[in-house]
């Protein structure tokens, strides 16, 4: 069967509509603040919507469902769509000196990165830093995800879509339906969104910081609208919050859902993913308290709470920042690092590797040692109850040498580009793995203004990659995926 492009098209309009539908809430802001000029966003939005409505009438909608090729290019395009589309309020205000910026910055934002290229976050207009964060939120359920809940894509394939959205990851359904699964997920991201803005309020922090925080909290994005991120508040209380809700970020939202539905808390500790990902950040932020607080004159207690919050944001892939880790100890500085691979739960707003891949490749090195040691034995492969097949195992293990070639290769692209070698082989799994923050060159008190532009398209490619799995964005380079 060919490939259908002008389904494609199509459906990449109605994405591209459903940012410029986004793209009002700070146009309203912008309009009804003073000083704050309504130019960028309303010719953003413009644009934005002009583009998607001409894609959507000249393609037209297709007479049958999708095919699993043309999903997993809708998903594509639909990642690189909205996130070029997106940088154009960027591009078109004074603060953002080229469109690499203005993209990168965007990219950043709709893969939760939280990457930056401003040296100095204060400058922005109230509406420009509204849809900066409020990129995080919509990129993390995933604008895919928005678009099978809120548009009529389920006569055209929204299963499909779906499921394409998470090629390469085990992704689940909770209900026969699609958009019904959709629209559960939005329930439980709502409900958090609404609880993180109340907690923050009443830990002292201002409504506007307070949404926009939330929103990056919430998408594990880690923008800030202060150019010393968290650290600018000195705040235990508001800490504590944001602690709490990049955990609660980091966690399977399915599973969140059953457990709401279940009224039963104990749901979650049941879960193997779960307890495999609170214990390596409990390790971790022991591991790293110890090391933190062996500086001079810094007390146990703020050595923790330093410990703690860096691992827990770097943990979750969140990045948001309280203390500059480059300053710790190597080690610190290390277990920080490979944080950033471990990443959250499946079907969470969190990046990096995942906690069930990781929990499934301890798996099979446990399997292959007792297989050395009992070459005749069968040993069936289990994740919690579930037995995993071979099938599954060889699709992991292709992923993963997959991510480390990429990652080798960006990484090298980089030192080309004349980055030193901790810059380049940092940058690229903060990027890749939506951490944002790195070592080197663009640390946690660093921006990324001074990357060359070559550097700059070599990590925007690398966010979106790691965004939509690698599978996904790697397939449709295969010329078998073009052929009829």
């Amino acid at each position: 069967m060919p490939l259908r492009l002008g389904a494609v098209g199509h459906l990449l309009g109605f994405f591209l509509l459903l940012t410029a539908g986004a793209m009002a809430l700070p146009l309203a802001l912008a309009l009804a603040g003073q000083g704050d000029s309504p130019r960028p966003m309303l010719l953003g939005l413009l644009v934005t919507l002009l583009a998607g409505g001409a894609l959507s009438r000249l393609c037209g909608a297709p007479d049958t469902k999708l095919a699993t090729r043309e999903a997993i290019l809708t998903v594509v395009a639909a990642w690189v769509g909205v996130s070029v589309f997106g940088s154009l309020p960027f591009l078109f205000s004074p603060h953002f000196g080229s469109f690499t910026d203005a993209v990168f910055e965007s990219t950043s934002g709709f893969t939760t990165t939280g990457a930056t290229i401003l040296s100095d976050v204060e400058v922005l207009p109230p509406s420009l830093q509204f849809w900066r964060h409020f990129t995080h939120w919509l990129g993390g359920m995933g604008i895919i995800m928005l678009g099978i809940a809120v548009l009529p894509l389920v006569g055209l394939g929204g299963k499909t879509l779906y499921h394409a959205q998470f090629a390469g990851a085990p992704s689940e359904t909770l209900m026969p339906r699609a958009i019904e699964t959709a629209r559960a997920l939005w329930r439980v991201y709502l409900t958090i969104t609404v609880a993180e803005f109340l907690a923050l309020r009443a830990a002292g922090m201002g409504s506007f910081d307070a949404i926009c925080h939330t929103f990056s909290t919430l998408g594990t994005g880690g923008f800030s609208t202060r150019t010393a991120s968290i650290a600018y508040y000195d705040s235990l209380d508001v800490e504590l919050v944001l602690v709490v809700f990049m955990i609660v970020s980091s966690l399977n939202f399915a599973t969140q859902y059953r457990m709401w539905v279940e009224r039963h808390p104990g749901f979650l500790l049941r879960d193997s993913e779960i307890r495999f990902h609170a214990s390596v950040l409990a390790l971790a932020t022991l591991a790293v308290a110890a090391s933190v607080v062996r500086a001079p004159g810094l007390p146990w207690t703020g050595g923790l709470r330093q410990a703690l919050f860096q691992v827990v944001s770097i943990g979750t892939t969140t990045g948001f920042v309280t203390a500059d880790y480059e300053r710790w100890h190597p080690f610190a500085q290390v277990c920080l690092l490979a944080l950033m691979y471990f990443g959250g739960n499946t079907s969470s707003t969190a990046g990096g590797f995942k906690s069930f891949r990781m929990v499934l490749l301890l798996r099979v090195v446990g399997r292959a040692m007792a297989m050395v040691i009992h070459p005749r034995r069968i040993v069936a492969l289990r994740v919690g109850k579930t037995v995993i097949p071979d099938a599954a195992v060889t699709s992991l293990l292709n992923l993963v040498v997959l991510a480390l070639i990429f990652n080798f290769g960006a990484s090298l692209a980089l030192a080309a580009s004349g980055l030193d070698p901790v810059t380049s082989l940092s940058a690229v799994p903060a990027c890749m793995f939506s951490v944002g923050p790195a070592l080197g060159a663009v640390g946690p008190s660093e921006s990324y203004a001074l990357l060359a532009p070559f550097a700059k398209w070599v990590l925007i490619l690398t966010m979106l990659v790691g965004r939509v799995e690698f599978y996904t964005a790697l397939v449709i380079l295969s010329p078998a995926f073009w052929r009829r």
